[in-house]
């Protein structure tokens, strides 16, 4: 072997954030030492932090591998052009927060947003400090969850820069694109506008200090998930389904995608909405209107933890459409559910 085929292999690896290949990025320090069947090289990224370095490192391990020698034993050092300071860093480089967790659903209607805003209080009864980002352009609903819609962000100028200050309710500071649209039009924005918004908002927030950041993020996989990987170092994601089949089908691909080793996102649980319904009059019954144990059973086939499971309960539900989150209910029981789920993630 000579260091020239290792520069040959190295072209058929692509880096993900550009697609352009490690030799054409200026990715490959000029240091390629070959001893036998020994290879070792560094790859030059950044940032520390950046989402992509395993799944390269593990490319360029193969494509040598592949294109030079089926024995060859390849050692990769990482070096990089900015080290991070702080776990998770916006454009201009303030600290956002220390756990940054995204809430997701492979599909729309299964409660993903009432899970987060819930999330939201009951992390803030156990004293945090929240900031929320509704990162569901399409349809936006934290606004109303928080009954904040007549509201509107203002600009404030911070060490001579000008940010947006986030609306905050209920001890939950958060910002929307719900906030600066016509609630009763359709946003109709391709992929780029959509993911530029979601970047502004996360870069021009006046965030302040938090402890935890929630995303609720659109339903499926879209840009907007990519822009949030290339711009968040996220600490963990958690995939909420109902126990139908259709739904369990969708969150599926949901785990698969942030545990994709180019996402490469810590999933820390499956919440199960809507397990079962239990009806006012006769609350020792259980309905499995949806399946049951679905969410369950998933959590232990891919092996992650099951967060909880959450009735459909009426007053859930008419909590959301009043504002007022059902988390803020102290005793209630879907409360204490989503108190319980917090804890969880508070320890994980």
């Amino acid at each position: 072997m000579y260091p020239q085929q290792i520069i040959d292999a190295l072209r058929h690896v692509r880096y993900p954030g550009t697609g352009k290949d490690l030799i054409e990025s200026g990715m490959l320090e000029d240091d390629i030492r070959i001893s036998g069947l020994q290879v070792h090289f560094s790859l030059i990224f950044d940032k520390d932090k950046d989402p992509f370095i395993k799944s390269v490192v593990r490319a360029s391990e193969v494509a040598i591998q592949t294109y030079v020698d089926a024995n060859a034993a390849v050692s990769v050092h990482l070096k990089y052009r900015k080290e991070s300071t702080v776990k998770t860093e916006n454009k201009e480089g303030a600290p956002i927060a220390p756990h940054i967790i995204a809430i997701h659903s492979g599909k729309g209607g299964v409660g993903k947003s009432t899970i987060t805003a819930n999330l939201a209080i009951s992390l803030v009864k156990q004293g945090y400090k929240v900031g929320l980002l509704d990162a569901d352009i399409h349809g936006p609903s934290m606004p109303k969850m928080f009954h904040v819609e007549e509201c509107r962000p203002v600009s404030v100028e911070v060490e001579g820069r000008n940010l947006i200050e986030p609306i905050e309710q209920y001890g939950v500071r958060m910002l929307s694109i719900g906030f600066f649209v016509d609630p009763s039009s359709a946003i109709i924005w391709r992929g780029g506008m959509a993911s530029n918004a979601i970047k502004q908002l996360i870069q021009d927030g006046h965030w302040g200090e938090l402890d935890y950041f929630l995303i609720d993020l659109p339903p499926g996989t879209s840009d907007i998930h990519l822009t949030l990987v290339q711009n968040l170092q996220l600490t963990g994601a958690i995939v909420v389904t109902t126990p139908q089949e259709i739904a369990l089908s969708d969150a599926r691909k949901g785990v698969d995608m942030f545990q994709n080793e180019k996402i490469h996102v810590p999933v820390l649980g499956i919440v199960e909405n809507m397990a079962w319904f239990t009806p006012a009059e006769l609350p020792n019954n259980r309905y499995y209107i949806f399946g049951q144990d679905g969410g369950k059973h998933l959590a232990e086939e891919l092996h992650v933890p099951l967060l909880g499971q959450i009735p459909l309960v009426q007053s859930v539900r008419e909590a959301s459409d009043a504002g007022e989150p059902i988390a803020m209910q102290q005793g209630h029981p879907a409360a204490e559910i989503f108190d319980e789920i917090a804890k969880k993630i508070s320890l994980s």
